[in-house]
């Protein structure tokens, strides 16, 4: 009987363990929930950032991983800055890349900004909103295209605008098709 007993307490101990585990790592979901969210937050109000700087992070607990391009050294310190505060967030590591300056680069930005964007294209409800989603990173000629649109022919269409602009090597489409 005292066998039986034994074998059931340290069952139910067994059982209230795991359960304890699977609340604990609910609790780390949530809280990595939570930081992405911020994070998320954080970056978009940066007030430099534009549609020629693209910023990606990953959350891993409470590690962040900054990404991407931009064109002004600062925007990439403020990013750091800005996810460092955010509560949970232990470490930083910082792989966003500063785009070269080149006056180059910067007439093929706003030639592909145009193109997209300009009047009578139907990507014009693309530029509204404080921070589109599309955004144009122009390293040496070479145009990458990143965020999300509505379909695949608007995908398709930024696509072969931008190919279009004079002095465009090549064009990376990253663009992302939205799910409904």
């Amino acid at each position: 009987m005292k066998k039986i007993f034994y074998l059931l307490g340290m069952l139910s101990l067994g059982l209230v363990t795991s359960v304890c585990s699977a609340q604990q790592s609910g609790g780390e979901q949530r809280m990595q929930d939570r930081i992405t969210r911020e994070v998320r937050h954080e970056l978009v109000m940066l007030p430099q950032l534009t549609i020629f700087d693209n910023l990606q992070y990953k959350v891993n607990g409470g590690e962040v991983t900054l990404l991407g391009a931009v064109r002004q050294p600062i925007l990439k310190s403020e990013a750091e800055n800005a996810v460092k505060r955010i509560e949970g967030v232990e470490k930083v590591n910082n792989q966003i890349d500063v785009l070269p300056p080149s006056p180059g680069d910067d007439r093929i930005r706003l030639a592909v900004a145009h193109a997209l964007f300009g009047n009578n294209s139907p990507l014009f409800r693309y530029a509204m909103g404080a921070l589109p989603p599309i955004h144009i990173i122009v390293r040496n000629g070479n145009v990458t295209l990143a965020g999300v649109v509505d379909n695949e022919s608007d995908k398709n269409l930024a696509n072969l605008r931008a190919n279009g602009v004079p002095g465009v090597f090549s064009v990376t489409n990253n663009l992302t098709v939205q799910q409904p």
